[in-house]
């Protein structure tokens, strides 16, 4: 399995790579149906997000073998929500599709990226087609651009899955040593294993969508050992990853420090999870 993996993982990621292409193209060719029936474009398009989420799926699960392994609250299937989660690798994006496709959202993911990531052929295409949300980290600047999604969600009536990860960025020790000098400098929470989060987009986010979010959903992503890159996660003997839920559907006052309280809590779960305990 050692020498085989690696060749598995390979095949695995040209199709992921050509099914996503094909996606695209698909996905240009709803531009015919948009000045006619903006109902159908979307329709369209949820369809291809969902076929190739499913497929993702399939190839994690079915032909990669890997375990995805969900603990915590059950999730009722189809329902509007928030999602925000732990970030340390891109390998968690996968997850976080596996997720929405067991709970009937594959095809209804509006991730927040960074603006960038809007123009890479691929990913940052498909994308654009999907109402997903594309920031600069900067609250003036991405402020009009989100409500205006939000709005249209709200509007017609957008099934969604909305995901963030608001640690901003990929949790790595050099990041975590920088968050644990600027909490201690605002008097909050030094984590080690996971960043402080940014609420600002968390709160926004529940302000915009309004009654349309049903619940939120706080997701811990755990690896067996250390975090994989995307490229390991593929063409190495990875066969578990575990993933942790909770649902809520009403908030405390004062989000900001229970989101604080929730990535307190990620962080124990993790060292809990590391030393060999349960997530």
């Amino acid at each position: 399995m050692f020498i085989f993996r690696p060749v598995l993982g390979i095949f695995v990621a040209l199709l992921l790579v050509l099914s996503l292409v094909l996606a695209n193209l698909l996905q240009m060719t709803t531009l015919l149906v948009w000045p006619f029936s903006r109902s159908a474009f979307r329709a369209a398009n949820r369809g291809i997000a969902w076929a190739w989420n499913t497929f993702l799926h399939l190839c994690v699960e079915r032909i990669l073998g890997v375990e995805v392994k969900q603990t915590g609250d059950p999730l009722p299937m189809a329902e509007n929500g928030v999602v925000f989660a732990n970030h340390q690798s891109m390998a968690d994006i996968p997850m976080l599709a596996i997720l929405a496709s067991r709970h009937g959202r594959a095809g209804d993911l509006k991730w927040f990226a960074k603006a960038a990531i809007k123009w890479v052929p691929g990913v940052g295409w498909g994308m654009q087609f999907l109402n997903c949300l594309f920031v600069k980290r900067n609250w003036t600047a991405d402020k009009d651009q989100i409500s205006a999604t939000f709005a249209q969600i709200r509007e017609q009536k957008i099934p969604f899955w909305v995901v963030s990860f608001l640690e901003g960025t990929r949790a790595t020790p050099e990041k975590i040593r920088r968050s644990q000098a600027y909490a201690q400098k605002a008097g909050l929470p030094q984590l080690t294993r996971v960043l402080l989060p940014r609420t600002k987009g968390f709160e926004a986010t529940l302000e915009g969508l309004g009654a349309n979010v049903q619940a939120i959903f706080d997701v811990t992503i755990a690896y067996e050992g250390e975090a994989p890159s995307l490229l390991r996660f593929l063409c190495t003997d990875i066969r578990r990853v575990h993933l942790k839920v909770e649902r809520y559907e009403k908030l405390p006052e004062g989000v900001e420090n229970w989101v604080i309280e929730r990535f307190v809590e990620k962080d124990k779960a993790l060292a809990r999870f590391q030393q060999g305990g349960l997530l």
